[in-house]
Parts: C-alpha cells; sequence; structure tokens
C-alpha cells in the first residue's frame, strides 16, 4: 500500500512535482506538466503502476523501513531524509531543479557514517501506470521509451533489469556521495544532456534561498507562512503564472469513498485571497503574475466564464475514470480531469472583480483590458445573477439559490460600480445608477430570503436550514460589516453546527444523509479552509484569543515538514483530499497575516 498522505513530501520545479514517502519512495509524479499523465502511480494503486524507492537495503529485499529524520533545507524545497542502520548512518536528497531544460528528479545518497548497503527499484509506467516501456542501455545511460515519452537514468551505479524493474544495488560509505538523475524527453527528441547532480543541487538551493529571502513577513509564524508560500511557489505553473489547487488527482475526501477528484488545474474561487497573500508578504511579481494569468484565462465572452481552467488557461477539463487504478486505500473511482469546470457559479464574478479591485489597489495596473473585462462580466452578470446556480462547491446536485453565491454577485456589482466612479473605466450613461439599483436588490433579496431571524443566521441557500461555511466569507466582502449582529449570528451559528468534536469546521452537513445537497454519496472531513475562515471570522469581530488557539490547533494538523491536504479526517485523525493542497495553504497565510495584524501573539513554529 501507498503510505499515509501525511507521510509525503513535495518536490517540484515549478511544473510539476513529485510525492516523496518516508521509505523513499517516490509514489506520484506527472510528466512533463502537473496536469500530464503519471509515470509513477503507485499512490492510486499497487507498486506495479510505477514508483521509484531508494533506502537501505534488506537481506529480504523488502522496502526499506522509515527514515528516521527528514526536513526541508531551511527556505527551501530541498528535501533530506536520514537512516541509521545498524553498519552506517545514511542521507538521501531528493530535489527537482527549477526547470531550464528537461525536467529531472536528482536523487543523491550520502554516506555519513559506517558502510551502509543501498537498493534503488525503479519502476517506469507510462499513461498512469498502465504503458510498461521498452528499456535498453545506450552509451551508459538507461533509456525507457513508450510513445512520446521516454526517460533517462543517469548514475554511475551498475543497473540490471528483473520484472520489468530496474535495480541497482550498491554500498556507500562514510564521506561517499551517488547521485541518480531522471529525465524526461518527448521520445522524438535527441537525448538529454548528462546532468551534473552537484551542480544541480547547489543551483537549486541557491535559487529557493534567494526567493525565500523575499519574504517580508517575521511575525510569529513565520516559519509555518514562510513553509506555505514556498509550497504555493512550488505549485505554480512558472510559464504561466498559474497556480495548481494541488499537484495530485483522485486522493479521497473519504478513505473508501466515491469524493475523488483531479485538482491539477487552476479554481478562480480563491483568486483574490491569493493575490492578497503574496503582496502582503513581499511577493509582487507572483502576485502581478497569477493576476495576468488570470485576465488571460477568463479573455472572451462572459458567458463562457469557467470556474476553473487548466494551468495554461485550457477551457477543455473533459473528465474520465481510469479503472485499471484501484485508487487509494480503494477509493474509487479514480478521476482526472473535472467535470465541474462548466458549471455556473456566481462567485466566480465576485472573485475575478475583488482579484483585479485588489490588484489595482496594490499598483499593479492590470490595464484597460481588464477593466474591459470587467465591465462586460458585470453587464453579463446583470442578465444571470438571479438565477441558481452550483456554487462554490461545484454541487453535482440540483442547482440552488446559494447566499454565497448572490453575495458574491453583489461584490462584483460593487467592484465594477468602483471601478467607473474612479475613472478606470467608461460606461454608457445611466449604467451605474442601472448597477447601483442591482447591487441594492441582491442585498435586499439576501437578506430577506436568505436569513433565518429566529436561529439569527444567514443560511446556505434560500429557504433552506442547512449552514454552509462559505457564509464566513460575508464581511471580507463589504457585504455587512463584521460589528453586524448578522454577521455576528452567523458566525455562532456556523461554529456551533458545523465544527467537528476537535473544533474544525464541515463545509456543510454530509453526515447522515445517503445523498447531500451536493448530489454525492458518502461523507468528508474537516474542510481545513473553512476552519481558517473561522480563525479569519473570530478574528474580525474581536475574539482574537479565540482565533489564536483555533489557528495553532490548526498549524498542529500539518505533517513534520508543514504540509496540508484539503481536509482532516476526525475519526481517523488524518490527513484527507488531494495534498499538498494550495487553498489550504492561502487560507492558512491569510489568517496568520490576519491574526499577526491585529496584534495578537503567537510561537514560532
Amino acid at each position: 500500500m501507498p503510505a499515509r498522505i501525511e507521510d509525503y513530501a513535495l518536490i517540484g520545479d515549478m511544473q510539476t512535482a513529485a510525492l516523496v514517502s518516508r521509505t523513499g519512495s517516490i509514489d506520484s509524479l506527472c510528466l512533463p506538466r502537473f496536469d500530464s499523465d503519471a509515470v509513477f502511480a503507485h499512490l492510486l494503486g499497487t507498486e506495479e503502476h510505477g514508483f521509484w524507492r531508494i533506502g537501505p537495503a534488506h537481506p529480504s529485499h523488502r522496502p526499506a523501513p522509515a527514515a528516521g529524520r527528514r526536513r526541508y533545507l531551511p527556505g527551501t524545497l530541498i528535501l533530506e531524509s536520514e537512516w541509521e542502520t545498524p553498519t552506517g548512518h545514511v542521507r538521501i536528497t531528493d530535489l527537482m531543479p527549477p526547470r531550464e531544460g528537461t525536467p529531472q528528479v536528482i536523487r543523491i545518497v550520502e554516506g555519513i557514517t559506517g558502510t551502509t548497503a543501498m537498493r534503488s527499484t525503479l519502476r517506469m509506467r507510462f499513461g498512469y501506470g498502465r504503458i510498461v516501456p521498452w528499456v535498453e542501455t545506450a552509451q551508459g545511460r538507461l533509456h525507457a521509451v513508450a510513445g512520446p515519452d521516454s526517460l533517462w537514468l543517469d548514475t554511475a551505479i551498475p543497473t540490471y533489469g528483473q520484472d520489468e524493474t530496474t535495480y541497482a544495488d550498491f554500498t556507500v560509505r562514510a564521506g561517499e556521495r551517488v547521485a541518480f538523475v531522471l529525465s524526461w524527453q518527448p521520445s522524438h527528441h535527441t537525448p538529454p544532456p548528462v546532468p551534473d547532480a552537484a551542480d544541480a543541487r547547489e543551483t537549486t538551493e541557491k535559487y529557493w534561498a534567494q526567493w525565500s529571502a523575499n519574504c517580508t513577513y517575521y511575525g510569529p509564524y513565520r516559519d509555518a507562512l514562510l513553509r506555505s508560500l514556498i509550497t504555493l511557489k512550488a505549485l505554480t505553473y512558472a510559464p504561466t503564472g498559474g497556480i495548481v489547487a494541488a499537484p495530485t488527482f483522485s486522493l479521497p475526501e473519504e478513505i473508501g469513498g466515491s469524493r475523488n477528484w483531479d485538482y491539477r488545474y487552476t479554481w478562480l474561487r480563491d483568486a483574490a485571497i491569493t493575490l492578497s497573500s503574496l503582496l502582503r508578504t513581499g511577493y509582487r511579481e507572483e502576485a502581478r503574475a497569477w493576476c495576468t494569468w488570470l485576465v488571460r484565462a477568463v479573455a472572451g465572452d462572459p458567458e463562457n466564464l469557467q470556474i476553473m481552467y487548466g494551468i495554461a488557461g485550457e477551457r477543455s477539463l473533459g473528465e474520465v475514470e481510469l479503472n485499471w487504478l484501484p485508487g487509494y486505500e480503494d477509493s474509487r473511482p479514480v478521476r482526472v480531469g473535472n467535470g465541474a469546470a462548466h458549471q455556473l457559479q456566481l462567485d466566480v464574478y465576485g472573485e475575478v472583480a475583488m482579484t483585479l479591485h485588489a490588484a489595482r489597489e496594490a499598483g499593479l495596473g492590470p490595464g484597460e483590458t481588464a477593466a474591459h473585462l470587467q465591465v462586460k462580466l458585470a453587464e453579463y452578470l446583470e442578465t444571470v445573477w438571479d438565477q441558481p446556480d452550483e456554487g462554490i462547491w461545484e454541487i453535482r446536485g440540483p442547482r440552488r439559490h446559494f447566499v454565497h453565491s448572490k453575495v458574491m454577485a453583489w461584490a462584483a456589482v460593487d467592484r465594477t460600480i468602483t471601478l467607473v466612479e474612479s475613472g478606470g473605466a467608461t460606461v454608457e450613461p445611466g449604467v451605474v445608477d442601472r448597477w447601483r439599483q442591482v447591487r441594492d436588490t441582491i442585498h435586499t433579496q439576501v437578506c430577506e430570503h436568505g436569513f433565518d431571524p429566529q436561529r439569527g443566521t444567514f443560511t446556505q441557500s434560500y429557504g433552506s436550514k442547512e449552514l454552509d461555511a462559505s457564509l464566513l466569507l460575508l464581511p471580507q466582502t463589504g457585504f455587512l460589516p463584521p460589528t453586524d449582529p448578522r454577521v455576528i449570528g452567523t458566525i455562532d451559528a456556523i461554529q456551533r453546527e458545523l465544527s467537528t468534536p476537535d473544533g474544525f469546521l464541515l463545509r456543510y452537513p454530509t453526515a447522515g444523509v445517503t445523498v447531500g445537497v451536493d448530489g454525492l454519496e458518502g461523507d468528508e472531513g474537516a474542510f481545513l479552509a473553512c476552519s481558517f475562515w473561522l480563525v479569519d471570522a473570530l478574528a474580525m469581530i474581536g475574539r482574537t484569543d479565540q482565533a489564536r488557539i483555533l489557528l495553532e490547533k490548526l498549524l498542529d494538523l500539518s505533517n513534520d515538514l508543514g504540509l496540508l491536504s484539503e481536509e482532516w479526517d476526525p475519526a481517523r485523525k488524518r490527513l484527507v483530499g488531494n495534498f499538498p493542497q494550495a487553498f489550504s495553504h492561502v487560507a492558512m497565510c491569510d489568517s496568520i497575516l490576519r491574526l499577526t495584524n491585529a496584534g495578537t501573539a503567537g510561537r514560532t513554529l
């Protein structure tokens, strides 16, 4: 079986990423892009679906035990894992250099003390674990090819093939270093250059150290925040600036369940908060690239606005099931692509408008094209805001009048009015007056139909009794001030009715129903971004002590390397969902910054 989700580490080159377990096994890697086919798919299947493990050898050739220690080199994405055996102490350094040519995975084995017998087991499987490549040795280099893909293994250690797997058995002594480099190349290209692993490691460490030095936050949670920022940088597709939600697909929200989705795409729902976190921590160029990606991706007819796009702005993200993969701990089906891409989600109009507004306030200057786009989106929103939609959570059941969607539609109109009033765009006479009327109509309707006066709380949708954690975002949009009794009542109700026994939040109720509001069977864990939203909401209404306690409980859910997935399973006490999750890390950054601004003391992790 693959490792527990929280037992994985992330390495990447800002175009793709790999997950490395405590046993030294790379169980997930897609090449050459985040959304390409996997060459190692053990994470969602068995070892037959591809992996690459390096670790101390066992006499009976069993997998190596878990590393006794591991860490990232400070301020970098370079992973060090260490084993102590009866005969020696050994370290493996894993990294992917920022890409300048072919993508590379570099693994350096270093003897610290004594002598240690080691084994490398490389099982290459293209096409998400389905295709066994042809493997040959050419000029001392191992070459694997299948269709359009090829892999090249460079090492000074002799290798041999057995059972469609490549092995290398060797011994490392104190002070010795042995390097393995796996490179991807289109199969019709000439062989990639022979890499210099030591030089690549030095260059990679220097790159990340310089990047991390730009962080302007020196508050009490700097270590946790910087690790989240490094993770977000690693999940950024460098050629375009788009940020994937996660580098993985189909890791389950419920172990053994069917809520398994492909997150290797870029969602608009977290656009504004991502921009804000980057700007407030000194990363203006990343913020500018993110904003530029956003404008390019959503360009076109407003009625064709999608909730998510490919990392280069692709619109076609067709969803299929890979029936040859059994799924993580038998969680089926395994899906690639995402069928929610073309849903109607009114909240994305608000996300785009709020992001462009924040960019202008920060002096990023999205330009006339972005202003024209925002006006066109507002004009289209006039015609659809009163329709039911699938909402922020991409439900696959009947559409509803979700309160969060209406509030975000209000925000889209509000920010576009501000744009015109500030001279950033020009519209025909009477248009702004019409928009003001739309804004007031939405506000009145939400307060009349989306609020339960008996319980003193806004509800998930018009006329419903259910709550939804997305309602915690209302005061952040400016729809109502944090001090409004309706906002405070909503925060209290959500904390009371959507909290798990350990104090974290569900998105909405799913337990005890056969098919929930989302149209899906099964249950899910506590949604970590929602729990961070509760931190923000508590801080905004002055309950900073409660906010700090909850923040530190959430930080304790991070694995030993500071990484978070999408959700927390309160029954199994495990991280679940795709990993690491950008939404969780962005929300963490925002909560840390908000609490720091509120003057709340805390610890350094």
